[in-house]
């Protein structure tokens, strides 16, 4: 496999994780803030992210490139291996996501509707959300640790 496809991959690859990650720390960073506030406030706070299901082509560029270059780099086992764990904790990220996070969506209509037992879905889409944050950015440093693998593997004139 030629090396400017690869570093393509990971110029592509680091692009959308992160475009992914931008998000996600901004759901992390206004937790803090967000988790108590009473029913009002936090219905009106949760408006702001009307539009954001925009990102669902980010976040499909961020898993699509992450596996392209994990396939790319396979002749390389520990750029190999760091590449398929940014892949991993992205779709980590979406598992939360679809299991946590969308159901809360769509049991307050995202956040326009008020069900009963509203707090209970407040604490479960505010946590998904942190966690995977945290899996975004586990994707982003495995992404470095990738790139740092196959550049001393390629500097190095062997396969690591």
């Amino acid at each position: 496999m030629s090396i400017a496809r690869q570093k393509w991959a990971y110029f592509f690859a680091f692009l959308f994780v992160g475009l992914s990650l931008g998000p996600s720390l901004a759901h992390l960073l206004a937790l803090p803030n967000k988790i108590d506030l009473p029913e009002a406030a936090y219905f009106t706070a949760q408006a702001i992210y009307r539009g954001w299901a925009l990102l669902g082509v980010v976040v499909v560029g961020a898993l699509a490139s992450t596996l392209t270059l994990t396939i790319l780099v396979w002749r390389q086992p520990a750029a190999a291996r760091w590449a398929g764990l940014a892949f991993l904790g992205l779709a980590g990220a979406q598992a939360l996501f679809w299991i946590y996070t969308f159901p809360a969506n769509r049991a307050t209509a995202n956040w326009t509707t008020v069900p009963p037992g509203w707090e209970a879905l407040r604490t479960q889409w505010e946590y998904s959300h942190a966690a995977g944050a945290g899996l975004n950015l586990l994707a982003l440093v495995a992404l470095v640790l990738s790139v740092l693998a196959w550049g001393s593997a390629e500097r190095d004139g062997r396969r690591s």
